[in-house]
Formats: structure tokens, C-alpha cells, sequence
């Protein structure tokens, strides 16, 4: 029983966690590195062809992102996750596939003008079909067998609709363990969904620390916050554009919108427009609705029960095509546009800024986190210029943050969560900034816990309790490597995968197999 620490380890994101137990390889979690690079990943130690499983905690693509990378190299088995992850990865790796192709080709035509080579997208939309097709929807509070020695079981985390807790117990020579990976650990009183499920018992716990040295300002009343700040730009004849998460964040900001449209909180704008302009969100709210019944909280249930949908209301605009999102802007009437990325490093909202912030009447509100070397973080820091597809933006407007809105619980709502499980072996921290993942290391320890902040690399051996921390390795700074030669690793890894399953193959196949890796080098090197 040996697991192995890969992403995410005194980083954000990137999640992913490879284990070896009961004669089966699996990842917890395979996401996307985002923002800034701080230290190189361990390599997983087995070709995605040798990897049985994977478990999945939630849709957001720095837990999920590599996911179609991994089926592009060889992966056949099963992603095991709730129904609700299912259903909004279905969607949300189609939409990371189309980002990486669109952006790949936009680089390409830029590059082909200074005679540089194309670049190459990460994975295909055909990899994401093929990774979704792979999707296993699991309820909630369910504990279930996998294989032999290997029972799970998703508990509600609270972060995101169908996030979980992973709960996995391991049988082997006698000996069972049982480890808990937290997920994203919600914010208390969210709208929506349902505040995080505790879990009781654990001998090894993996927690996230994202705000693990920091609690959430406070907003006695969201909505009125809100209204305030659509208010005062409405009221200089601006707009309110919100980068926001498109999944999640989204259909919080519209709940938030039909309780101050009912209210009439915002004045003299009559029944103002409200744009949503993505089409991963449109999608995502349809999935919130298909799964009421199992995530949303007691208030959004009344909702429903009264026969009201609590995240559409009058004047709400969808824009699907590329031509319906252009019109927005020439449209002078003030409104508030609701776009993703969150953190503007893709998709719609960059043309919303390019637009937006050079005026002085407009505000840029964000409303979750930003993490570091992003669009985002540059603008919440102050930035004073940006650019956007290659053209230098002056920033006039008002950039402002609306606080406590995070999907993240603080210190405190970490430490509710840890207390309830019952004296584990060891607490592993990740998923947190080298400050916030060693700073909430020293608060467990000084709350009793025998804590760690594990780099990329660490191993712990689960029936002994031995761990062993890795030396951390610095990224070396625009040293990534290309996304046409990730891809060309993980087609080596398919050729390993090919080359090792042709033992059975008779003496004329194999001579050409041979002969066709063999022409394939020459032709190459």
C-alpha cells in the first residue's frame, strides 16, 4: 500500500494523487496546472495504460483537466465520481478540449506570420469524448466495492455541485486502512448546495489548505452588497462585468440577482439585463437543475417546491454563438455581463475587458479566487495596463472584489472539518500556496495532529505509517514544455503500453511491429 504525491503539493492546482495498493494503480484526481508554475510535478510512476481507475472529487478542471490527456496516452479504465461530476465533466472537458484547439490554432496563425511552427493543442476534443466516455457516476453516501481489498464512498464536500470527499478503504494481507482525501472543502451558507458533510474516522487524512492560513471577510448580506455595486455603476452609465467560474459561481451570482430583481434592490434601472455569456455556464446551470433533488440546500428547495426555478428571472439573456456575444457590447444600455474564465485567462470575458476597462463608468467584479501570474490576480493587484490579443488596454474602471464569496472554506471552516475525523495516523496538507500549505501544517500540529506539507514526489507507505518527503524542485522559469510534446510523451507511453501487451503475437507480427517502429525512427531522427 504505497501512495505517491503528484500534483498540487505546496501548489493551488493541479490535483492528482497516485496510489498502489491491492494489486491495483489508480490516481485521485488528474487536473490542470493553472496560473504560475512554482515547483516541477513528479512523473506518475506507470504509463496511463497500467493505470486501473481513477477517482474523481469534483468537475473543476485543475482536479479534472488532464483527464483526456491521460486517455490520449493509453487510459482505458474507469473515472469513478458522482452522478453530478459526471454530468458537468461531460461538459467541462469539452470546453477545456475547444479552448486548447481554438488557442492552439490562434497561436498558430500568429506564429505562421513570424515563420515559427504551429503550435499544437494539449489534447483534442476527441480525447475529451474519449475520457468522458470513461465517466462512472456514483451516489452520494454509498460505499461501494471497486475491486477486491478496495471499497468508496463520495460524501458531499460542499464546494461545488457534486463535489466530494473520498472516503477509500484498503484491505491487503490482512491489513486495512482507510484514507480520506477532503476534496475542496466548501464555504459554510452558500446558496444552492448544501453546506460540507463531516466525516468521522480516518487513518490517513489528504486536506486542501487553500485559504489555510486566511479567513473570508465577511458580508452581512450578499444580495445588498451586490445590489450596491450594480447600483452605483448603473447609476454613471456603466456596466458590471463579472469574470466568473462557469460552473458554480455562476448560478450563485444569478440566485443572488433574482433575490435583488424581487426585492427591487437596484433602482431607476427598471428590470435590467443580465447577460450570461458562455456557453459552458448555460449548460452548467441546465446541470444544476437536472440535480436538485440530491445537492441543492434546504433554501433553494423551497424554491423548487413552490414551482419557482431559483436561478432564472425576467430580462436574463443567454448568449450561445460568437455573434450574440459581439452584440453585447454594442448595446449602450448599462447591464451586468456574466462571462468565464474567472481568473480571464480564457474564453469570452477577455473580449468583455478589452471593451470594459478602459472605461472609467464600468466595474470589473470578481468574485472568487485568483491565482497568481493570471489576468485576474494582475488586475485585483492593481495593474494599471494589460494586455489583451496583443493590444496594450488602459485600466479606468473600477476593479473590485465582492468578499466571503469563495467556494473555499477559510481556517475555520478547515479546522471544523478536520476536528470531526477521530484522531487520524497522519494529516497530509496540499492544494494550498507554499505559505498556506506550510502554515496550516504548523496550526495542525499545534492543534495535536501529526501533520505534513508533502512536495511532489513524497510517499507514504499506508500500512506502516512510514513517510518519506520529497526535495523540493523549483520550475525552472520558460522552460514548459510544449503541448505538442506533452502529447508526444503520451503517445510514448501508448507505444510502451503496445509494445508490452505483444508478447502473445506471432513471429511474423512481431517482425512487423518491429519494422514499422523501426521505420518510424529512421524517418524521424
Amino acid at each position: 500500500m504505497k501512495m505517491t504525491f503528484i500534483g498540487a503539493d505546496h501548489e493551488v492546482t493541479g490535483s492528482c494523487t497516485y496510489i498502489e495498493a491491492c494489486g491495483k494503480k489508480f490516481l485521485v484526481d488528474f487536473g490542470m496546472e493553472q496560473g504560475i508554475d512554482n515547483f516541477e510535478n513528479a512523473k506518475i510512476p506507470c504509463p496511463p495504460s497500467a493505470i486501473d481507475f481513477v477517482l474523481l472529487t469534483h468537475a473543476h478542471i485543475d482536479h479534472s483537466g488532464l483527464l483526456p490527456l491521460l486517455y490520449a496516452g493509453g487510459f482505458s479504465g474507469d473515472i469513478h465520481a458522482t452522478r453530478a461530476t459526471c454530468n458537468l465533466c461531460s461538459i467541462m472537458l469539452r470546453d477545456s478540449a475547444h479552448i486548447q484547439e481554438f488557442e492552439a490554432e490562434w497561436r498558430s496563425r500568429k506564429g505562421r506570420r513570424k515563420g515559427l511552427e504551429d503550435t499544437e493543442p494539449l489534447y483534442t476534443l476527441a480525447d475529451a469524448e474519449g475520457a468522458i466516455s470513461k465517466l462512472t457516476p456514483h451516489s452520494y453516501d454509498t460505499e461501494e466495492q471497486l475491486a477486491e481489498g478496495i471499497r468508496v464512498r463520495f460524501t458531499d464536500a460542499g464546494h461545488l455541485l457534486g463535489s466530494a470527499s473520498i472516503e477509500l478503504w484498503l484491505t491487503e494481507e490482512g491489513v486495512t486502512r482507510k484514507v480520506v482525501f477532503s476534496g475542496d472543502i466548501g464555504n459554510l451558507n452558500q446558496p444552492l448546495i448544501r453546506d460540507p458533510q463531516y466525516i468521522t474516522e480516518a487513518d490517513y487524512v489528504i486536506m486542501e489548505s487553500t485559504y489555510g492560513n486566511r479567513r473570508h471577510d465577511r458580508v452581512e448580506n450578499y444580495v445588498v452588497k451586490l445590489a450596491q455595486i450594480i447600483q452605483e455603476a448603473f447609476d454613471k452609465g456603466g456596466n458590471v462585468v463579472i469574470p466568473s467560474f462557469a460552473v458554480g459561481r455562476t448560478q450563485e451570482l444569478l440566485y443572488f440577482i433574482r433575490q435583488i430583481k424581487e426585492e427591487g434592490l437596484v433602482k431607476n434601472h427598471g428590470d435590467f439585463p443580465v447577460y450570461i455569456d458562455s456557453p459552458l455556464a448555460i449548460e452548467a446551470t441546465r446541470i444544476f437543475v437536472e440535480n436538485k433533488d440530491s445537492c441543492y440546500d434546504e433554501e433553494a428547495m423551497e424554491y423548487v417546491n413552490k414551482g419557482i426555478n431559483p436561478i432564472v428571472f425576467s430580462n436574463l439573456n443567454i448568449a450561445v454563438t460568437s455573434d450574440e456575444s459581439k452584440m453585447i457590447n454594442f448595446d449602450k444600455t448599462p447591464k451586468v455581463i456574466i462571462s468565464a474564465s474567472g481568473m480571464c485567462e480564457a474564453g469570452r470575458i477577455k473580449h468583455h475587458l478589452k471593451h470594459n476597462l478602459w472605461h472609467s463608468e464600468s466595474t470589473v467584479l470578481f468574485v472568487g479566487y485568483q491565482a497568481q501570474n493570471t489576468l485576474g490576480r494582475s488586475l485585483v493587484e492593481g495593474a494599471k495596463t494589460v494586455k489583451l490579443f496583443g493590444e496594450e488596454i488602459t485600466v479606468a474602471a473600477k476593479i473590485t472584489v465582492l468578499p466571503g464569496i469563495s467556494g473555499h472554506a477559510d481556517i475555520d471552516g478547515l479546522d471544523s472539518w478536520i476536528k470531526s475525523v477521530s484522531s487520524p495516523s497522519k494529516v497530509f496538507v496540499n492544494h494550498g500556496d507554499e505559505a498556506a500549505a506550510e502554515d496550516y501544517t504548523a496550526h495542525l500540529r499545534e492543534m495535536g495532529f501529526d501533520a505534513y506539507a508533502p512536495y511532489s514526489g513524497a510517499y507514504c507507505d499506508l500500512a506502516t505509517g512510514e513517510f518519506v518527503n520529497a526535495e523540493p524542485v523549483r520550475a525552472a522559469r520558460k522552460t514548459v514544455p510544449s503541448t505538442g510534446y506533452q502529447r508526444l510523451c503520451a503517445s510514448l507511453d501508448r507505444l510502451t503500453a503496445l509494445v508490452k501487451q505483444s508478447k502473445g503475437l506471432t513471429n511474423k507480427d512481431l517482425a512487423k511491429l518491429t519494422d514499422s517502429i523501426n521505420n518510424l525512427c529512421s524517418k524521424w531522427s
